[in-house]
């Protein structure tokens, strides 16, 4: 059997980080460099693993309680410091219990478990941060705090006093949409051609907003945000269109919008938004740098909305949904690319004992501002042919939370990171990016860029596979009917400020995608789901006078909001949901 990789370049980066003395410091320990080489070769390692053999920079405590039981603290990555694992038993005991605990303050808060200074003492954890230190033992006493936050039946719940969360696992919800295709999926021979053909043949174009470019009113556009698209010069100064976001705006005429330009989510500062027709762009866009497909008059014509979130401002957060991605196998790679001795292409297909919440965590609901959806679930998120579809196992999309890999960065994949330092970046992986792996709190991989900078001109210009269906890994029917309902990401810098860009396009191909995203300046642009409301979902949250408006990028993405009580709640912001998602957060000053 083939199994190709490009695992070389990891195992040389990391060896010689390692030879270097590498020191990962977590609550005052070092991790030795032959402990790091060696979990970083059982991460390597073709073969049936668990989600902590996967966790190359994790770093073990181990102590007694006073009653004698084993136990070990396991934090996933000590850099990240947001995630541990309290096991409580003999490691390879039936009855051993494993328990999931988040750092709530991973940037200021240490975590540490703390063995007993002498025989039959107690050992503790102890915490250390702006609220000074404390130590605490959850797992001891008649009542233990662990047992009560385990049986709640919360997604998250409360340990030392509120210091640590303990995650559970709760069911996440769905829509009937999704209900039905996941059933057909796994339980019907045949079930995905099912799902397509309803898709292909009665869903194509059936979200398309479709305007028609007016002449502009003499009301001021705002000069707000980032650089604006450039329009036909044929539709005059400022060309307007209708607005129907949800949105409610600074600046506009009415209902009316100008084309490309960008305006202030009222009651957001830092937060705007922009339409756009892609037929109404300039043709030095349409018809310029980098090779697209011409644009058919039903894409040309349908309304495209975009938000922008200045980064100065706002941290970006990525959470796993309670079921998707999974972690088994896509069906897509070629046969010679799946190897039947793995549960998964990473050697692993469930999360256990990590916890999958699909939900903000309470440390961070107050200062969210937005959030929407993350990527492809596991079924599409790999390659069925091309180049990429013949290397590492079909280059399934890779996706890390808190610092946890949950499936393998890698290379030539569109990838959205975020440092533990904060700093937020956008690229197609490289071996090389490897290096950054210790440093990376969230990180998902979707597909091949729609835009990426010309290292010739420093201009954006359509991604290499954009025009190829199958290399691109477009999605669509197999006759290449690409146009349809798509989400993506982009990032824009301007001379003062770097802004992280979400994408709603009403109906598009990847062509459509690259050259809007392009007469935006950005400067990288990725896919990230489609076909669906609910797949290509944004919501605000405005809070003024203590109350919380939600705010979509369309009004039907309200629906995809569930319902709690008869009263529709906030989707991943109140309610854990089954899909991944990104989340914006207003940034905390230092303590």
């Amino acid at each position: 059997m083939q199994h190709k990789t490009m695992g070389r370049g990891r195992a040389a980066a990391l060896t010689r980080l390692a030879g270097a003395g590498l020191i990962l410091v977590a609550a005052g320990a070092a991790q030795a460099a032959q402990t790091l080489a060696d979990q970083w070769a059982e991460y390597e390692a073709v073969k049936p693993k668990t989600i902590l053999q996967l966790q190359p920079f994790r770093q073990t405590t181990e102590a007694t309680t006073a009653s004698g039981t084993p136990m070990r603290l396991i934090s996933i990555n000590p850099t990240v410091n947001a995630w541990f694992v309290l096991e409580l038993g003999a490691a390879d005991a039936p009855d051993l219990k494993a328990y999931h605990i988040e750092n709530p303050d991973p940037r200021h808060q240490t975590v540490a478990l703390v063995p007993p200074a002498t025989p039959g003492a107690a050992p503790t954890l102890a915490l250390d941060g702006p609220q000074g230190p404390m130590t605490c033992a959850p797992w001891d006493g008649a009542a233990p705090d662990l047992t009560a936050a385990a049986a709640s039946g919360q997604p998250y719940a409360k340990l030392c006093g509120g210091r640590l969360l303990l995650r559970n696992e709760v069911k996440g919800a769905e829509s009937t949409m999704e209900g039905v295709t996941d059933f057909l999926r796994s339980n019907i021979w045949g079930g995905d051609a099912i799902v397509n053909f309803v898709k292909n043949n009665f869903y194509q174009d059936a979200f398309a907003e479709k305007a028609k470019a007016t002449a502009g009113g003499a009301v001021a556009v705002p000069d707000a945000g980032p650089t604006t698209a450039p329009t036909n010069p044929a539709l005059g100064a400022h060309p307007e269109i209708s607005n129907r976001s949800d949105l409610t705006l600074t600046g506009t005429d009415g209902d009316k919008l100008a084309l490309g330009q960008w305006y202030p989510v009222t009651g957001l500062d830092g937060v705007f938004a922009s339409a756009i027709t892609p037929g109404a762009l300039s043709p030095a866009i349409l018809n310029g740098p980098g090779k697209a497909n011409p644009l058919d008059q039903t894409e040309s014509q349908a309304t495209d909305y975009l938000v922008a979130f200045d980064l100065g401002r706002f941290e970006v957060g990525y959470a796993l949904g309670t079921d998707h991605p999974r972690l088994d196998w896509s069906p897509r790679p070629p046969a010679s690319m799946q190897n039947p001795a793995l549960p998964g292409p990473d050697g692993i297909d469930n999360p256990a004992p990590l916890v999958r919440t699909g939900a903000v965590s309470p440390a961070d609901a107050a200062r969210t501002i937005a959030t929407f959806t993350g990527g492809f679930k596991r079924e599409h998120g790999a390659f069925h042919r091309g180049p990429l579809s013949e290397v590492n196992a079909g280059s399934h999309y890779g996706f890390i939370e808190n610092g946890a890999i949950f499936s393998k960065l890698w290379p030539g994949l569109s990838t959205l990171y975020v440092l533990a330092d904060g700093t937020i970046g956008m690229k197609t992986w490289t071996e090389a990016d490897n290096a950054m792996l210790p440093q990376i709190r969230f990180a998902r991989q979707n597909g091949v860029p729609l835009v990426e900078t010309d290292p010739a001109t420093g201009q954006p210009v359509p991604g290499q596979y954009v025009t190829q269906w199958s290399a691109g890994n477009w999605s669509g029917s197999a006759e290449a009917q690409l146009r349809t309902l798509r989400g993506g990401a982009c990032m824009i810098e301007t001379p003062t400020t770097r802004y992280l860009v979400y994408g709603y396009f009403s109906t598009v191909t990847p062509s459509g995608m690259a050259r809007v995203f392009q007469a935006y300046g950005c400067k990288y642009a990725m896919i990230l789901d489609m076909n669906a409301l609910e797949h290509t979902y944004l919501a605000l949250y405005v809070r003024q006078g203590g109350q919380m408006k939600v705010e979509h990028m369309v009004p039907g993405m309200a629906l995809a909001d569930r319902k709690v009580n008869g009263e529709r709640m906030p989707r991943f912001l109140a309610v854990p949901d089954n899909r991944d998602f990104f989340y914006l957060m207003r940034k905390d000053p230092a303590p």
